[in-house]
């Protein structure tokens, strides 16, 4: 008799994306160290916060890695936003054990104030991650995100205004060097859940999950069944499917503004506005917001808002003096050019 269903479809979701890195690490790295003895293993990591996801996450991969060519190993970090992470992060560390994955750690991060607790908690978890997995020497970080989970992010970006990359949500692979992989997107939040109810795992429910305190547990339990309720079944599935539509649209976008990013700009590399100006809105703000975090405005603060200011230099010259904008970076118009440098 084989596993679950649900078992059986988180594992093949799993086993599609180790092969996956195995793939791309054996295309990348040389068969054989200096000393001509086999290359290591690969070492991939799950990043398990101890939730029904990441704990169905961390149990297929553990499954899947003894039947490949690969280390596995979890990390799990404790925010330190609830009395008594410090030992939730700790038993988490000790499932993910018996799990059989190698090396395990739990790693407690300080979270910020900057973006509000939402942002600022990612911001230090995957801070914590990026430099576990380089101290590890792992090729990959698996994630524990859901369709569901893709569903509410492309909700937000809408609310936000923002645009279409936000829309784009999560990809199944991001970071640098390709780190980051989440083999869940195409699968619901229910089934990651009937796996860990098959498996006998014990998870653990984040009151901040249902804290209406929080954009996204609202969104999760208020709007997301206001919406189905409005528009019937399937709003997920069709969410989830805007997402990779407009990942596609984003990425063709994104790639044709670094090609046009060079012919606009002087001997000198300053952008001409005149050039600028003959570009399709959608490719000059791309062009635009790639010259702002070039000097130095993080990417994550960067808004939909402030590019439309920028541009407007572009578009709507009126003599408007100098704008400010996320780094210490500052942008004016000078003489037919963009001039823009953190100051």
């Amino acid at each position: 008799m084989g596993p679950h269903p649900a078992v059986a479809a988180i594992r093949l979701a799993v086993r599609r994306v180790l092969h996956d890195v195995l793939t791309e690490h054996r295309n990348t790295t040389p068969d054989t160290t200096p000393s001509g003895t086999p290359g290591a293993q690969p070492l991939v990591l799950v990043a398990c916060s101890g939730g029904a996801d990441s704990m169905a996450l961390a149990s297929a991969l553990a499954f899947e890695a003894r039947k490949l060519d690969l280390r596995a190993g979890g990390i799990t970090v404790d925010h330190g936003l609830q009395q008594g992470s410090d030992q939730r992060a700790a038993e988490v560390a000790d499932r993910m054990t018996a799990l059989g994955l190698d090396p395990v750690e739990a790693i407690a991060v300080t979270v910020g104030r900057d973006g509000g607790p939402e942002a600022a908690a990612r911001d230090a978890r995957y801070a914590a991650l990026d430099a576990a997995a380089e101290r590890h020497g792992a090729t990959a970080v698996l994630l524990g995100h859901t369709r569901d989970d893709q569903a509410e992010t492309v909700l937000l970006g809408l609310a936000r205004g923002s645009g279409i990359r936000s829309l784009s949500g999560m990809a199944a692979v991001s970071g640098t060097a390709r780190r980051y992989r989440r083999p869940f997107l195409e699968l619901d939040r229910q089934t990651v859940r009937k796996a860990c109810i098959a498996q006998e795992l014990a998870v653990w429910d984040d009151p901040h999950n249902s804290d209406p305190a929080y954009t996204r547990s609202r969104l999760r339990h208020e709007g997301l069944p206001a919406l189905e309720k409005a528009l019937g079944k399937g709003v997920v599935e069709a969410l989830a499917r805007t997402a990779q539509l407009s990942r596609d649209d984003a990425d063709a976008l994104d790639s044709w503004a670094a090609d046009a990013e060079a012919a606009v700009r002087d001997e000198a590399g300053r952008l001409e506005c005149a050039k600028l100006f003959g570009l399709p809105p959608a490719v000059r703000r791309r062009v635009l917001r790639r010259a702002v975090i070039a000097e130095g405005a993080p990417a994550g603060s960067l808004f939909a808002r402030h590019i439309e200011e920028l541009d407007r230099l572009v578009t709507g010259w009126r003599g408007q003096g100098a704008i400010n904008l996320p780094g210490r970076v500052e942008a004016r118009r000078q003489g037919g050019r963009l001039v823009i440098r953190q100051g």
